[in-house]
């Protein structure tokens, strides 16, 4: 049986090692993808659009394209990505537990 798009959603942006980067860098207000790359050691433009993308296709992040010169690209949380990111807090925080049993 095929995973549900719930969890074909987790898994693929939990996969993803980026995303949570991402995450984390919106949530400190670096919302441009070259402020991203600049930001994080390692990350590069081509990985950084990828993850971007997947977490536009599903709907956590959204994409605001301004129409000025040079064009700039901001990216923000949506309403869902926000309830989907406490998912995710609730994941890291069962992991820690897990690691603490003996």
């Amino acid at each position: 049986m095929a995973p549900t798009k719930s969890a074909q959603m987790v898994e693929t942006i939990y996969g993803c090692k980026w995303s949570l980067t991402v995450y984390q860098l919106l949530a400190n207000g670096v919302n441009r993808p070259g402020e991203m790359v600049r930001s994080v050691e390692g990350l590069t433009t081509k990985v950084l659009n990828q993850c971007l993308r997947k977490n536009t296709e599903f709907g956590i992040l959204e994409r605001i394209s301004y129409h000025e010169v040079p064009p700039r690209v901001e990216y923000k949380v949506t309403d869902f990505g926000a309830k989907f990111m406490r998912v995710l807090d609730e994941i890291e925080a069962l992991q820690r537990e897990i690691e603490k049993q003996p």
